[in-house]
């Protein structure tokens, strides 16, 4: 799998169509996601890594800061989305959900400057324990997520998204950092389920009939993992029958999706126009226990092969 910038499990195209785990502008911000402090651990561990390129959680604010404006940088720089006026003043992409998450870095210590300047990739992390905080995941804007989270009510969730990288980073090592950082986090928190949006670029879901036909018949979610988009956000197609041209459609699919398909995923019913960023979306639904075997033994059981 390649990474371009994104938003959500998330992760190569001119778009945040890979790597992208849920980017749509919080329109609600309940005031008690406003008033919890955000706390941070000095110690926070070194998650991987390969060469001068590291993977860890950010360790203060500021370093949350410089993840918002590397997401700025992509997302509304070099790609099309729309800012609000707040965050063309700020230079950063920012929500409420930003506090309740935590912010998996990747560092090149080969740049100058301080630590801020070294970021070159992010991803968001979000916790079924800090959406409850938060007042809901950020996925459920899209997608009626409650059902399926009912369902396996002793199960534990994590939420990916805003996942982006700097154009000249958008390769294999970074790519594996990344998911060496989030197999690290899944096994601290024994995370049962991974779960967010994945974009399509561009919004004519006319002519993204195909991929979305593609996805609807090769990684249907089964009832126990069922997940459709909310009614009055989602576009949903009718079966378009056996597929004729295949390679088409896996031309028109991002990098994100087609290695979700690979890792295991499902996918969701419907999909959800994002107009703000130029995307249509889809949900991905990865429980632990259908992960491919190669990939964990890609990065080892414990996630120890590029442990420092």
């Amino acid at each position: 799998m390649t990474v371009d910038g994104t938003r959500h499990v998330s992760a190569v195209t001119p778009r945040p169509a890979a790597f992208d785990f849920g980017h749509v502008a919080l329109r609600f911000v309940p005031a008690k996601m406003r008033r919890v402090p955000i706390s941070f651990d000095p110690a926070t561990p070194i998650l991987g890594r390969i060469g001068e390129l590291e993977v860890r959680l950010a360790r203060s604010s500021a370093e949350v800061k410089a993840a918002q404006q590397l997401r700025y940088r992509v997302f509304y720089e070099e790609m099309s989305a729309q800012p609000s006026k707040f965050q063309k003043m700020t230079r950063r992409d920012s929500d409420g959900f930003d506090r309740y998450c935590d912010h998996l870095l990747v560092i090149d210590h080969k740049r100058g400057g301080s630590t801020t300047n070294r970021i070159v990739g992010t991803y968001r992390l979000m916790r079924a324990e800090m959406a409850e905080l938060a007042g809901g995941f950020y996925t459920a804007q899209e997608f009626d997520i409650a059902p399926m989270i009912a369902r396996h009510s002793g199960k534990r969730f994590l939420e990916l998204g805003r996942s982006c990288v700097l154009k000249d980073y958008r390769g294999k090592r970074t790519v594996e950092l990344l998911w060496q950082g989030i197999w690290s986090y899944v096994l601290a928190h024994d995370i049962d389920v991974l779960f967010g949006c994945a974009s399509l670029a561009g919004t004519d879901t006319e002519a993204l009939a195909l991929p979305l036909a593609f996805l609807k018949q090769n990684a249907p979610a089964p009832a126990e993992w069922a997940v459709r988009a909310h009614a009055h956000r989602g576009t949903f197609f009718p079966d378009m029958g056996e597929i004729a041209d295949m390679r088409s459609a896996l031309a028109q699919m991002p990098p994100l999706l087609k290695g979700y398909l690979r890792l295991g995923g499902y996918i969701g019913e419907g999909a959800v126009v994002d107009r703000q960023f130029g995307t249509t979306d889809v949900l991905v639904v990865l429980p632990r226990e259908r992960i491919n075997p190669r990939y964990i033994g890609h990065y080892g059981a414990d996630a120890g092969r590029f442990a420092t």
